[in-house]
């Protein structure tokens, strides 16, 4: 596998991490950029991490992994997501807001990059029966997830940052959303 292929399936696989970032972006006052960069470290850490893992499982679990991640990965979106919508409605003291909205909540930064990289875990598999060279691969998918992470964040931010309330209810939906898409795929109904 070249690197054309193995970029195109990093960005594909980046796409979930990149919605969240700009989520994440969303609810900072002001760019942070140290907070971009860990933000980028999960989502891009995780993202190679799970294909390195499902490379090793190989193909005498994959029946296993595959007939619950949707299931996985939408309960932690849905979770996250759905605590977005409740503050975004429950409003609050907007310094209170913009103050937490600038720090890092590492334990919903973890399931996040968990529920984003469930995916990576089954392309994983793939290599594994293709027999794919994994160092280059899983390098490839998280540097590409880490660069559109950052970018994510940034580009979350600068809309955010006039819009606070109204994107971070938007985010929580988006969250929701795609833990929808990723469960409806999962189990056939959408291709």
């Amino acid at each position: 596998m070249g690197f054309i292929e193995l970029f195109l399936i990093g960005v594909g696989l980046s796409m979930d991490a990149f919605a969240v970032s700009v989520c994440k972006g969303l609810n900072m006052q002001k760019i942070n950029m140290r907070h971009a960069v860990v933000i980028g470290l999960f989502f891009g850490g995780f993202q190679a991490l799970m294909p390195f893992v499902g490379w090793a499982l190989g193909k005498q679990f994959e029946q296993y992994i595959t007939a619950v991640d949707h299931w996985i990965a939408f309960a932690l979106l849905a979770f996250i997501g759905g605590k977005m919508v409740y503050e975004a409605i429950k409003g609050g003291d907007d310094d209170e807001k913009i103050h937490d909205g600038d720090k890092l909540d590492i334990k919903e930064l973890f399931l996040l990059a968990v529920a984003t990289s469930i995916d990576a875990l089954a392309v994983g598999i793939t290599f594994a029966f293709l027999q794919v060279s994994i160092l280059p691969s899983i390098t490839v998918i998280g540097v590409t997830t880490f660069a559109f992470s950052v970018g994510g964040v940034a580009i979350g931010n600068r809309f955010g940052a006039k819009y606070k309330n109204k994107a971070e209810l938007a985010g929580g939906i988006i969250l929701i959303l795609i833990g929808l898409k990723i469960l409806l795929e999962g189990v056939g109904v959408i291709g």
